[in-house]
C-alpha cells in the first residue's frame, strides 16, 4: 500500500510540518521533493513534500488539492543534509530547505524559456535553381535559409537579427516544405560566447602523484573521508583535483568542486571546461535566475556532471556524487550571512559524510579548525611543498614603512625598494600586481582644524571619500553624498576638507603618476559590478593588455598569471588592526597568498611587503611561507583563552531601530538563555557590537563558548523557536561564527 499521508512544509516560516491526506488520484506523484499546494486556514498554501506516513497522529486531516512540475525538486539524501543543517545551525527547517534549492528553481512558475525554432525538415530538397530564384526574389529568405543550411537549426530570433528576415517570410519557407517552425525550450547558457580550446591532463609531478593517489585511496574507501591538501601556492593542487575529478567520472560518478570567489569561477571554468567540455556546468550568483534554473535542471537530468561553483553549487543535485572539492576551504566567503548561517566547507563535509563521498579540501593556507582537525587525525593530512615545473617560491621582502617615512622625510604611499621593482618589470616586459585590501581614493574625509571625521548618518563607519565621483561612500549601508565644501561640525566650519588615508582609487592614481607610460587597470567591487567584468579585467590581464593590475582581495588568491613576477603589498598590516581573535590568522593567509601570485611562470617572482608591523608573526611567517610555525604558534595562544578549534563559537546578533529596545532585548535574551544552558557553556556579553550601528539599526552581540556543538546548539534553536523578540528587534544566531563584526 502506498502511503496515505504526506507530511508538507510550507512556505511560510513556521519551522512546522503539517499533515495532509493525498488524494486517491494524486498517490503516484507525491514523492519526497514534490511541489504541492494545500489548503492552510482560509487561503491556499505552497508547500513541498518532506515526509510520508501511512497514517497520522492528527484526525480530520486535509487533502493535498494539487501536485505542481513532473518531478520532485529533491530527494531523501538532500532532505537529510537540510534537517542537518537547520538543527546544526539553529536555523527554521523552512530556511535551509530554502539554501538547498536556489529561489530560481523553487518560486512558482519557473521554467525552462521557449522561443520558436527553425529546423531544416529531413525531407527537404530545394535544387539549385530553387535556391537561385529565392535569392532573386527574397535575398533576407535567402540568407536565412543559407544560414539554417549550414547549422540544420537555429531560433527565428536569431535568424531575424542575423539576416533580417521577417517571420512571415520563415513561414514562407516552411510553406514550400524547406524547413519546420515549432517552439523549442531553449538553454540559456551563461558561457555561451566563451570560446574554450579542449585540454589534456599533463604529466603530473611526484608530489601531485602522491597526492592524487592519497584522494583516490580516500574515494575507493568502504567509507570515504576528508583529505586536507595542503599544498604552497603554484604547487599544482587544481591539477590534483582535475585528475581526482576524472576518476570520479571514470567511475560514472559526478563531482563539485567549490571557489570562495566569483574572480575565481571565470579562470576555474576555462580549466574545467577545457578539460571536461560541456559537461561542466556553473553555479553562482552572478547567473540570472534563468541561466540558474538552467544550469541546475541540467545537472538534475544528468546532463553536466561537473558543477563549478561558489557557495551555493554545494547543493547542485549531482548523483551519484563521487567527489567534493573545496578549494581555498579557509576562505571567510563560504560562510552564508544570512539565515541559515551555514559554513560551506563544513556543510561540504557533512554532505560528503550522508552520501558516501570522498571530500577534499585544499589550500596553502588552511583554517586553523582544518588544520588542527588533521592533526587530530580526523582528516588525512596530504602536502604539496614545491611548485611545479620546477617554479621556485618568490623571493620576499619586508619593507618596514617607518624606516622609510624616516628616510623619506614623511609618509609615501610606495617605498622606493618598489618603485625601482616595478620599472624593472615594466622594462622587462613583465607584469606586476598591487594589493590593497580597501576600495575608494581615502579612507577618511576630516577637517584639519578641528578633527572632525565625517561619517555615515546610518552606521558608526567613516565616509570613504571617492575620487572618480567627488563623493563620500559609506561600505556599509552604501549612501553616497557630496564631500562638503566645508567642515560639518557646527562649532567649527572651517573650510577645505581633507582627505586622509588610502584606498585602491588613490594607489590608481599614484601609479599612473608615477608610470605614466603603464598600462594600469583597478579590480575591486566598484570596478566589478556589472555582468562579467571580473571575467574581462582578467581578460585582459592575461593577454598582456595591461601592465599593473591594482585590487583588493579579489587579484589575492586562485589566479594564475605566469607572466607576474612581482607584487607588491600595500599597508600589509591593515587587517591586523581587526577586533577579532581571527586577525593574524587572515593576515597571514592574505600574505601568503597575495605573494603566491608571483613567480609562477619560467621567471622567479618577488614579493614586497609594505607594513608597520615587520616583526609581527603573522607578517615573518607568511616572508618564509611558513604555515606549520604560525600554526604552533597561534595554536596555544587560541588554546590558552578556549577559542575555536577548542571551542565552538556562536554569536546571537540583535538588531534594531531603537537602541533601547535592543538592549532590553538582548538581556532579558541572555538571562533567559543562560538559565537552559549547561554549566560547561561559556557566555559573555550582550554588549554593543563592534560595528555598533549599521543601515539605521543598533546592534548588540552575545557570545556563546561550547566545548561542543552538542552542549549549545540544541537548546539555542528550542529556545529561538519560543523566544519572542519585541516589535522591531530580530535575532539572528550565527553558529561558528567567523566575523564578530
Amino acid at each position: 500500500m502506498p502511503p496515505a499521508v504526506a507530511k508538507i512544509l510550507t512556505e511560510i516560516a513556521l519551522d512546522r510540518e503539517f499533515d495532509y491526506l493525498i488524494p486517491g488520484e494524486l498517490l503516484e506523484r507525491v514523492r519526497i521533493g514534490s511541489v504541492v499546494w494545500v489548503p492552510f486556514g482560509r487561503r491556499r498554501a505552497r508547500g513541498f513534500v518532506v515526509g510520508l506516513a501511512d497514517q497520522s497522529d492528527f484526525p480530520n486531516l486535509k487533502a493535498i488539492e494539487s501536485v505542481t512540475g513532473d518531478w520532485p525538486l529533491f530527494d531523501e539524501q538532500m532532505l537529510r543534509l537540510a534537517r542537518w543543517i537547520a538543527d546544526y545551525y539553529a536555523a527554521p527547517f523552512e530556511s535551509a530547505l530554502a539554501a538547498v534549492l536556489p529561489a530560481a528553481v523553487r518560486r512558482a512558475g519557473a521554467k525552462f524559456k521557449e522561443q520558436l525554432v527553425a529546423a531544416v525538415r529531413a525531407d527537404a530538397a530545394p535544387t539549385p535553381e530553387d535556391e537561385a530564384a529565392l535569392a532573386r526574389k527574397s535575398p533576407k529568405q535567402a540568407a536565412a535559409w543559407a544560414v539554417l543550411k549550414e547549422r540544420r537549426e537555429a531560433t527565428a530570433a536569431a535568424l531575424a537579427e542575423e539576416t533580417g528576415v521577417s517571420l512571415q517570410g520563415l513561414r514562407s519557407l516552411e510553406k514550400k516544405g524547406w524547413l519546420a517552425l515549432a517552439k523549442g525550450v531553449i538553454r540559456r547558457d551563461p558561457h555561451a560566447q566563451m570560446k574554450i580550446l579542449p585540454t589534456f591532463a599533463p604529466p603530473l609531478m611526484d608530489e601531485q602523484t602522491a597526492a592524487l593517489a592519497a584522494i583516490r585511496a580516500e574515494m575507493a574507501a568502504p567509507k570515504p573521508g576528508v583529505v586536507l591538501l595542503h599544498g604552497v601556492t603554484g604547487s599544482g593542487k587544481t591539477e590534483v583535483y582535475l585528475a581526482a575529478i576524472q576518476t570520479a567520472l571514470d567511475a560514472g560518478q559526478g563531482a563539485i568542486a567549490l571557489v570562495p570567489e566569483i574572480a575565481l569561477t571565470p579562470q576555474t571554468i576555462e580549466r574545467f571546461r577545457g578539460r571536461f567540455g560541456d559537461t561542466v556546468a556553473v553555479l553562482h550568483s552572478h547567473l540570472s535566475d534563468g541561466e540558474r534554473h538552467d544550469e541546475w535542471r541540467r545537472i538534475a537530468a544528468g546532463k553536466a556532471r561537473v558543477v563549478v561553483g561558489a557557495r551555493s553549487a554545494l547543493f547542485a543535485p549531482v548523483r551519484p556524487l563521487g567527489l567534493l572539492v573545496v578549494d581555498e576551504e579557509h576562505e571567510p566567503a563560504y560562510k552564508q550571512d544570512e539565515t541559515p548561517r551555514y559554513g560551506a566547507r563544513d556543510v561540504a563535509v557533512m554532505r560528503g559524510h550522508l552520501e558516501n563521498c570522498a571530500v577534499v579540501l585544499g589550500s596553502a593556507t588552511p583554517s586553523l579548525e582544518s588544520y588542527h582537525n588533521a592533526r587530530a587525525g580526523k582528516y588525512k593530512l596530504v602536502q604539496m611543498t614545491k611548485r611545479v615545473d620546477r617554479c621556485v617560491m618568490p623571493a620576499v621582502r619586508v619593507v618596514d614603512m617607518r624606516v622609510e617615512a624616516e628616510k623619506a622625510g614623511g609618509a609615501h604611499l610606495l617605498s622606493q625598494e618598489l618603485i625601482e621593482a616595478v620599472r624593472l618589470r615594466l622594462a622587462q616586459g613583465e607584469q606586476t600586481m598591487l594589493f590593497l585590501n580597501r576600495r575608494g581614493y581615502a579612507t577618511t574625509v576630516m577637517c584639519p582644524v578641528c578633527g572632525f571625521v565625517e561619517t555615515c548618518p546610518h552606521c558608526s563607519v567613516k565616509m570613504t571619500y571617492h575620487r572618480h565621483s567627488e563623493t563620500m561612500m559609506c561600505h556599509v549601508c552604501g549612501v553616497v553624498r557630496p564631500v562638503p565644501a566645508r567642515c560639518s561640525n557646527p562649532e567649527c566650519r572651517a573650510p577645505n576638507v581633507k582627505m586622509a588615508g588610502v584606498g585602491t582609487q588613490r594607489v590608481e592614481a599614484a601609479v599612473k603618476k608615477i608610470f605614466s607610460h603603464a598600462r594600469v587597470a583597478r579590480m575591486d567591487s566598484d570596478t566589478t559590478g556589472g555582468k562579467d567584468a571580473h571575467a574581462q579585467i582578467l581578460g585582459k590581464f592575461r593577454r598582456g593588455d595591461v601592465d599593473i593590475l591594482i585590487g583588493t582581495q579579489m587579484i589575492a588568491k586562485g589566479l594564475d598569471f605566469p607572466n607576474v613576477t612581482l607584487v607588491g603589498v600595500i599597508f600589509a598590516d591593515l587587517s591586523l588592526q581587526m577586533p577579532d581573535f581571527r586577525a593574524a590568522e587572515r593576515t597571514f593567509q592574505l600574505l601568503t597568498q597575495v605573494a603566491g601570485r608571483a613567480g609562477r611562470g619560467d621567471v622567479p617572482g618577488e614579493v614586497f611587503i609594505q607594513t608597520y608591523a615587520p616583526f609581527h608573526p603573522a607578517v615573518q611567517s607568511a616572508r618564509n611561507a611558513d604555515f606549520v610555525t604560525f600554526f604552533d604558534q597561534e595554536i596555544e595562544f587560541r588554546r590558552e583563552l578556549r577559542y575555536p578549534p577548542f571551542t565552538r563559537l556562536t554569536s546571537v546578533l540583535f538588531k534594531g531601530k531603537d537602541e533601547a529596545a535592543v538592549d532590553a532585548c538582548s538581556k532579558d535574551f541572555a538571562a533567559k538563555l543562560k538559565a537552559k544552558l549547561p554549566p560547561s557553556v561559556r557566555m559573555t556579553g550582550p554588549a554593543p557590537a563592534p560595528l555598533a550601528k549599521a543601515k539605521n539599526y543598533y546592534r548588540a552581540q552575545l557570545l556563546l563558548f561550547a566545548a561542543t556543538s552538542k552542549d549549545a546548539g540544541p537548546v539555542l534553536r528550542a529556545f529561538l523557536k519560543t523566544f519572542k523578540a519585541p516589535k522591531g528587534v530580530t535575532v539572528h544566531a550565527s553558529v561558528d561564527a567567523l566575523s564578530l563584526m
